[in-house]
């Protein structure tokens, strides 16, 4: 089983022509409402790159939604892709998380997330599902939900023998040891810069594993974008160049590789299997609109 903590929100996603200068009223394009989250997103991506075959592994979610609307959409779309829901909390009186999300005309995309319930995931919420993390192979968490609450999580985990997968996204700075208690580290640039404590720009990538790695966590994969994929692994360091694509909305690329790699690991592929599972999958899923409506099927990939 995959144990996902963290973050559920509805992204509310607007086309525009390009970014807004600061003070600008921009006319914009499409308006929609989808699911999202990291957390969510990273559930999502793992239940459809498990496939639907005999021995797939089993996807749960541990987060929290508001009793609106939105709470119960999520929740739906989570348990329509097969997500066990069983710590999924609905807390009373409090908003669902959202995300503002423009989307330009390359592709690109600037976000802005009010937290909502996701803010409100506890360590107790964590010490109630440790039933359910106790059944895991792999957890995985990300960084939209209260610091405290991914370090108790990251810390049971490990004291339960499972894998733990951080994103350490958005990018934050980690409590000292941390790191040493995450098997697979998996940043973007400039999480990686910021973990490490240097300017993003012009950082090496491999440097960036480097110091990572001094820091404790054994295994650092570095998300590169259009760059491809740095892996500073146990066994060595790596570089997987990134598929050509046209981006049309790069939302939820980053939760995709997640998704596609750890559920790769959890169907027996090595390491460099993986990777290159994950980099299809977030390469398939930029050519689409959208966080949740992007994340591929294991079918879709062959």
């Amino acid at each position: 089983m995959i144990v996902v903590i963290g973050s559920i929100n509805m992204d509310l996603v607007l086309r525009v022509p390009r970014m807004p200068l600061p003070g600008e009223t921009l006319t914009g394009g499409a308006f929609r409402t989808i699911p999202g989250g990291k957390g969510a997103n990273q559930a999502v991506a793992c239940a459809r790159l498990s496939g639907k075959v005999a021995g797939a592994q089993q996807v749960a979610m541990v987060g929290c939604v508001g009793d609106d609307a939105f709470g119960a959409t999520l929740r739906s779309a989570l348990v329509g892709d097969g997500i066990i829901d069983s710590h999924i909390t609905t807390l009373p009186g409090v908003a669902s998380g959202i995300a503002s999300i423009l989307v330009d005309d390359n592709g690109q995309n600037s976000i802005v997330i009010a937290g909502g319930a996701n803010d409100l995931l506890s360590p107790a919420h964590i010490d109630a599902a440790q039933g359910l993390i106790e059944q895991a192979d792999i957890v995985v968490l990300q960084l939209e939900t209260p610091m405290a609450t991914v370090v108790h999580a990251i810390k049971l985990a490990r004291s339960l023998g499972k894998t733990v997968v951080l994103n350490p996204a958005p990018a934050a700075s980690l409590p000292d040891g941390v790191l040493e208690l995450v098997d697979y580290l998996i940043p973007n640039e400039i999480e990686a810069a910021m973990l490490a404590g240097v300017s993003p720009d012009g950082a090496d990538a491999k440097a960036l594993a480097a110091a990572l790695q001094k820091l404790g966590s054994d295994n650092v994969i570095i998300t590169l974008g259009s760059k491809g994929v740095h892996a500073a692994l146990y066994g060595g360091d790596y570089t997987f160049p990134a598929e050509v694509v046209q981006a049309v909305d790069t939302t939820a690329a980053g939760d995709t590789f997640i998704g596609g790699f750890v559920a790769g690991l959890a169907s027996g592929m090595d390491e460099a299997e993986a990777i290159q599972q994950g980099q299809r999958a977030a390469a398939w899923s930029v050519t689409k609109p959208g966080a949740q409506t992007s994340i591929p099927h294991l079918h879709e990939l062959f």
